[in-house]
Parts: structure tokens; C-alpha cells; sequence
């Protein structure tokens, strides 16, 4: 069994100081086997940002594994968003932009999915995107996992929308990634970005997909951009069948257990359990 402490978009430049603390607090109490970060640490990208992420990344248990997302590329400073998009990145936080954790019963690959630009209309400056040559090296990286290790991807930007509402902010190129994820035997895929935590399988929005894969969001951890949610992170627990996630939500003085959901795979499906 391991835990992870899944937060994100914790958007340095434009946060709340006591949920930061409450937050650091918490999952060093917690001490998850694994603290995953999926994307935007910073507002704007800007070194002082980077800066204050980082402190705040060293104050949580290890290990630790991050990609970048969309508001970690330069907005208005366009030399460098084109040029040198994750210089400030790669600086404060890692050069490694296809991460791996591996123990006896756990493999993680964070991919990278921001992007300077992608061709869409609403969202050329904010969608992400997963390449082939992407795709090439995460099969070469996962070829070898054992089938009874848990296998888990990381990006910033989600495979499937939250429920109910428009589909919007879905990583570009999902149906390869997907279409690869199956071969590898991928169970969960972990991402951030609309600032919304939910859950679900990702063969509801990509009929192709013939694997149940889980999809995990998590909402903004420490941003004051909230989104109709109150500031959260999740925390799962993993075994080979069961995935429970439980959120912790701020409730304007703590974190609390604001709701549990748990999957169990039945016939190789990810199924809710009341």
C-alpha cells in the first residue's frame, strides 16, 4: 500500500500565506509515501516566484515528483516564452522534464504538457499538449514494469473534463497518450490546471479507450484563483485494486476530510464503491 499527497496549482505570486503554512504543516503530518506536484508553481514565471515554490516545496516530506504547467512559462515576456519557455524551471525546481519514481510497488512518470503555444482558438497560451517524441521515451522508460506495480502518469493539463461541464483545457493529443497508457498498462493518470477536483474513468470522454484508466484532479492547493472550490489537495491511498482519495479541503481555519471517494477494479474495471 503507499500514499501520495497529490497538490497543484499552487500558483506562488498570487497565494494565500496561511493556507501555505497550513498546507506545509499538513502533509508533513501526513508524511505520504510520495508528494506529487502537477503543475503551475508560479503566477507568472518569474524568478521570485520560482523562489518562494521551491522554499516551500524543500518544507514537504520527500520523495518528490513535479512537472510544469501553463503558468510557468512566461505570459508577457515573449523572448523568453518562445526561446527559453522553462529556464526559470529547470533553475529553481529540476531540469528533468520526464520524471520517474519506481519502488517494489509503484511507478510514476511525470510529462511535461505545457506548451509556449498550441493551435486552438480559446486556448493557444494556456492548452498543453503531449508529443510523439514524448510518447517514444515513456514507453522506453515504462517497458519493463512489471505488470503488479501500480503505474501512474502525471501531467498538468487533465484527460477528461469535470462532469457536467464543457469540455475545456483537455491536453492535446489525449487519444495517442491514451492509446500508449493501454499498452503500458497505465492505472491512474494524475493532472491539475482548472483549478476543480474530481474524478472518473477516462473511457467516459475517449470511447477508444478500451483500458479503465482513473483520472485524479486536483484543485488549487494554495492559490487565492479559486473556482467555485475552496483550496484543496488530495491525498490516495493505493493498493493493487483500490484507490481511495480522500480531499482535504480549507475550511477557512484547517484542512478537513471534505470528501472520500473510493475505486475498486472489478473485472479489470475501475468501479465506485458507495
Amino acid at each position: 500500500m503507499r500514499t501520495i499527497a497529490h497538490i497543484s496549482d499552487i500558483h506562488f505570486g498570487k497565494i494565500d500565506p496561511t493556507i501555505v503554512e497550513a498546507v506545509a504543516t499538513e502533509i508533513q503530518v501526513q508524511q505520504p509515501s510520495l508528494v506529487v506536484m502537477s503543475g503551475d508553481f508560479t503566477q507568472r514565471a518569474r524568478a521570485n516566484q520560482y523562489r518562494q515554490a521551491a522554499t516551500f516545496m524543500s518544507r514537504l516530506p520527500r520523495p518528490q515528483l513535479y512537472v510544469p504547467g501553463n503558468h510557468d512559462i512566461p505570459l508577457f515576456d515573449v523572448i523568453s516564452r518562445f526561446f527559453m519557455p522553462l529556464r526559470n524551471y529547470k533553475k529553481f525546481i529540476t531540469p528533468d522534464l520526464l520524471p520517474v519514481y519506481r519502488d517494489d510497488e509503484l511507478f510514476v512518470i511525470g510529462v511535461n504538457t505545457a506548451r509556449s503555444f498550441t493551435f486552438s482558438l480559446n486556448g493557444f497560451w494556456k492548452d498543453g499538449k503531449i508529443d510523439a517524441d514524448q510518447l517514444r521515451k515513456i514507453a522506453k522508460l515504462a517497458e519493463h514494469t512489471p505488470p503488479n506495480i501500480f503505474k501512474i502518469v502525471v501531467t498538468h493539463h487533465p484527460f477528461i473534463p469535470p462532469p457536467g461541464e464543457r469540455i475545456h483545457g483537455i491536453v492535446h493529443n489525449a487519444a495517442a497518450a491514451l492509446a500508449l497508457f493501454e499498452t503500458l498498462g497505465i492505472d491512474v493518470c494524475l493532472a491539475g490546471h482548472l483549478h476543480m477536483g474530481y474524478s472518473g474513468d477516462v473511457r467516459t470522454h475517449h470511447e477508444a479507450v478500451k483500458r479503465s484508466i482513473l483520472s485524479i484532479q486536483a484543485g488549487t492547493a494554495t492559490s487565492t484563483r479559486r473556482r467555485g472550490d475552496p483550496n484543496a489537495y488530495n491525498l490516495i491511498t493505493l493498493d493493487r485494486d483500490r484507490v481511495t482519495i480522500q480531499v482535504r479541503a480549507w475550511s477557512g481555519s484547517k484542512f478537513d476530510s471534505a470528501a472520500r471517494k473510493q475505486f475498486a477494479r472489478v473485472d479489470g474495471a475501475w468501479q465506485p464503491e458507495l
